[in-house]
């Protein structure tokens, strides 16, 4: 220890004094020797120990960077003043900044990629919600194609969740409102889609994938899609509103008579509206690995008749494209202009539906999806057309094999049959012609017995 004293500007009798004196604490404090430790020579200039820290000193933190902009000066402590040091008047920390929307958005991409100019600011007046990480974020997820909305109610209960606590008139299967003990809203849709107010994305993930995943029919846990919007809450205002890609919540009404009937309504308003957009990423996406999985029937039609299809595969494709056009147009209210539960509802919810769709493109989205699906149909059908003209041309090849072979056939057959002909007319001509031999050598024996008869004769004579 004793190299370490020069560094704090002790000479050799303050370290023999700190060392007789290192018996007791009270020892060290009060006695002479060890005194130069009151009056300290620093090396570095130190602020007194009563001064708070400076917190944005050589930091990168924006937020401690605009806390205190200027300087700070070194404070005494509350009601102490010295010559060097006057009081000052502790700096009130600024409001913190709200965060900008969200990255990941699926209208700001749209925009992006359409416009290309980032959408527009929501009015600095709103303010957003304070409370815990996320509290300020409307999240949707669909894990299903269809939730079954009895067991969906039960497994919330059964979790603590408050089921319909402001009373909002709609019926079970419709839709299922909960609130959890942190205030926070959960919608669930019989599309298969969670939608939550100011829960954190922790807490939204495992909802969605674990605990209602028992109520899914049809789960897709793996291609499940997530989107979010932020919210704001206007207490001056009674109307909510669409600004951008952030939902402005007007909160006049339950400010000043404790209401959140009309709050929550405009919440079901826009959550369904949100799920409309997030199961329609679904069928996106779904359709993305549809055009990807027949990406190579173009460039194997334009090779001609080298490169035949199977059968089995078009079939299948073709069944995989009416699925995702029935599930666009027919099984669920996406192309509706307006789902059945606002039908006996208030105007305003009508028109809190219709502007989520127009901030999210929903119309610009299905019409594109639609001419995406027309596409892949006209593939489908040209490659079943020219499967069908190969077939056919393999067929009529066959056919003329056959014939070919039947032809064949029957030239052997004549072959076979002349062979017949021509050894039974040998033969015949065979035998004839013994006889004939037979009958020619008859005949000389004949001959020879009669002269050698006659010679006989004659020689006895």
């Amino acid at each position: 220890m004793r190299h370490l004293l020069p560094n704090l500007g002790l000479g050799a009798s303050s370290a023999r004094g700190i060392t007789s004196c290192s018996m007791n604490l009270r020892t060290m404090l009060f006695s002479p020797a060890c005194r130069p430790l009151l009056n300290p020579r620093h090396v570095h200039p130190m602020p007194p120990a009563d001064i708070p820290r400076r917190r944005n000193f050589f930091t990168s933190n924006v937020l401690l960077q605009q806390n205190s902009s200027d300087p700070p000066a070194r404070e005494p402590k509350a009601g102490k003043s010295t010559d060097d040091n006057p009081p000052t008047k502790p700096a009130t920390p600024t409001n913190k900044k709200r965060k900008p929307p969200l990255k990941n958005s699926l209208h700001r991409v749209a925009i992006v990629a359409q416009k290309g100019v980032p959408a527009k600011k929501p009015p600095p007046a709103a303010e957003s919600v304070p409370g815990a990480e996320g509290s300020s974020t409307v999240s949707a997820v669909c894990v299903a194609e269809t939730f079954d909305m009895d067991r969906v109610e039960d497994i919330l209960k059964h979790h603590g969740f408050l089921i319909d606590p402001d009373g909002n008139g709609f019926e079970s299967h419709e839709v299922v409102h909960a609130r959890g003990f942190n205030t926070g809203d959960i919608f669930v849709f019989p599309s298969g889609t969670v939608v939550t107010w100011g829960l954190p994305p922790d807490i939204v993930n495992s909802l969605a994938t674990k605990h209602l995943l028992p109520a899914a029919e049809t789960p897709f846990i793996e291609q499940k899609e997530e989107e979010d919007l932020e919210f704001l809450v206007d207490p001056e205002q009674e109307e909510s509103r669409v600004t951008g890609d952030v939902v402005v919540l007007g909160t006049r009404r339950e400010v000043v008579a404790g209401d959140r009937l009309e709050t929550t309504l405009a919440k079901i308003a826009f959550s369904s509206g949100l799920a409309r957009s997030t199961k329609l990423a679904v069928l996106e996406s779904s359709l993305t690995r549809y055009l990807e999985s027949t990406r190579n029937i173009p460039d194997r039609l334009s090779q001609g008749l080298s490169a035949p299809l199977s059968r089995g595969m078009i079939l299948q494709k073709a069944g995989e494209l009416l699925n995702l056009r029935s599930q666009l147009n027919h099984y669920n209210d996406l192309t509706d202009a307006l789902p059945d539960i606002f039908w006996d509802t208030e105007e305003k919810l009508e028109t809190y539906y219709a502007k989520i769709g127009k901030a999210l493109d929903v119309g610009v989205r299905i019409k594109t999806l639609n001419d995406k699906m027309t596409y892949a149909q006209e593939v489908v059908t040209v490659a079943q057309g020219v499967l069908d003209i190969s077939e056919k041309l393999s067929s009529e090849a066959h056919s003329t094999r056959l014939e070919w072979i039947i032809i064949v056939l029957i030239a052997i057959e004549v072959v076979f049959e002349l062979r017949r002909l021509y050894i039974e007319r040998y033969d015949h001509f065979h035998t004839e012609l013994l006889d004939e031999l037979r009958a020619l050598r008859a005949e000389m024996g004949s001959r020879q017995g009669q002269q050698s008869k006659q010679k006989t004769r004659d020689g006895s004579d």
